[in-house]
């Protein structure tokens, strides 16, 4: 496993575009360190007989089957609408200009 320096860390801050000052720097070295340490250990555990898994709880569908419910008549829902165009709520038009990457 490659050595973890000052010098990777600022070039992964800088892939993540995140600024980091001194100190974070050394200690962000020391604790990634730390995690590839770990890594390491787990790269040395015979895993040959485990097969694949993508998740160690049971799979379960938690979700609801669809069925046709009653919901908020119209005018419960528009009532608050500060305004309104018909059944439509009226909302102001926002355009947000985003900075170019270069």
């Amino acid at each position: 496993m490659s050595e973890i320096d000052p010098k990777v860390v600022r070039y992964v801050a800088d892939l993540a575009r995140i600024a980091l000052t001194d100190d974070e720097v050394e200690r962000f070295t020391g604790q990634l360190a730390v995690v590839l340490d770990a890594v390491g250990k787990l790269r040395e555990v015979d895993t040959a007989a485990i097969p694949p898994t993508a998740s160690v709880l049971p799979l379960e569908n938690v979700m609801r089957e669809d069925e046709v419910r009653p919901s908020l008549a119209l005018e419960d829902a528009m009532r608050n609408a500060s305004a309104r165009e018909g059944d439509l709520f009226r909302v102001q038009t926002v355009i947000e200009e985003r900075p170019t990457g270069g």
